[in-house]
């Protein structure tokens, strides 16, 4: 139960679990345990492209994962060595051909509503990245908040590559604030490969694994963060991404009020009572 103060008097509100642990998925693999719910595209044979369907059920799972009480940290990732290959050329670009000015808008306004989706989910998302991460696959990775990659990965911002515009699924604002201007405009405008390496050190990886460890890696720091002040990674997400839109003033000002909200959190004071008796505070998330 929560509390609603309503003509200056309280009453409570009724509390519903909302748990994604039994969610079925149609379009992709999806498990949670332990706080941590990955999400595995699995179409190996095809190194794992998107289809229309699996868009719009991602779109939809990210924006539910709002309302789970039980995921506190989400990992995604593909099957068979690769991440993913970007909207599927049979499934996707063909139809997409044939489509007039309404339908393709509809397309991609979906599309860039999975990375709204995904930015807007309190659960900080880590990327496991094999392979190729490519087209739609790249931007899942960059709308990610961690990316764990491989030296033999290679990621594709290849939209130019078929003739479209780089500026696909908010490529063009989120690429500039985690490389910089210049390397962003520079994949944008060739298309070329991004090998893992070299994504390290230009800062779109978090760190570079082995190729039988990455995945490894990815869940357990999802699990550090499942398990750390849940609450508090949530509104440090939220303020990520909301101070692209503010001056400084105003961003130090929204981080007064964010900050403040968190010192009334339980989870608060119980690091300051394990501070005080020498032991490591156990988060719950309220």
């Amino acid at each position: 139960m929560s509390t609603s103060y309503l003509n200056g008097q309280a009453h409570q509100l009724p509390r519903h679990r909302h748990l994604l642990a039994n969610y079925q998925a149609e379009h992709f693999l999806f498990a949670v345990h332990d706080g941590v719910a990955t999400v595995t595209l699995n179409r190996p044979e095809r190194k794992n492209p998107l289809s229309f369907e699996s868009y719009a059920e991602l779109r939809d799972l990210f924006r539910a994962m709002a309302y789970a009480d039980d995921v506190h940290a989400v990992v995604i990732t593909g099957s068979g060595g690769n991440f993913c290959s970007g909207g599927d050329v049979h499934e996707i670009i063909g139809p997409l051909t044939q489509l007039d000015m309404p339908g393709l808008l509809a397309f991609t306004r979906m599309t860039g509503d999975l990375v709204k989706a995904m930015r807007a989910c309190p659960q900080p998302i880590v990327a496991a990245i094999d392979g190729i991460c490519a087209g739609a696959g790249a931007l899942l990775a960059l709308a990610s908040d961690l990316r764990y990659g491989t030296e033999r990965s290679k990621t594709y911002f290849l939209f130019n590559k078929v003739g479209l515009a780089g500026c696909d699924m908010g490529a063009c604002a989120l690429l500039p604030r985690v490389i910089g201007q210049g390397r962003a405009s520079e994949l944008l405008y060739s298309g070329r490969g991004l090998p893992g390496l070299e994504a390290e050190r230009w800062g779109f990886y978090n760190r570079v694994c082995a190729p039988d460890e990455v995945l490894a890696q990815a869940q357990d720091m999802a699990h550090q963060l499942a398990h750390g002040p849940t609450f508090a990674n949530a509104m440090t997400k939220k303020m990520l991404q909301q101070e692209w839109n503010m001056g400084v003033d105003e961003a130090i000002e929204a981080e007064a009020q964010a900050q403040a909200i968190c010192m009334m959190t339980n989870d608060f004071h119980r690091a300051y009572h394990a501070f005080v008796a020498k032991q490591t505070p156990v988060f719950q998330g309220d």
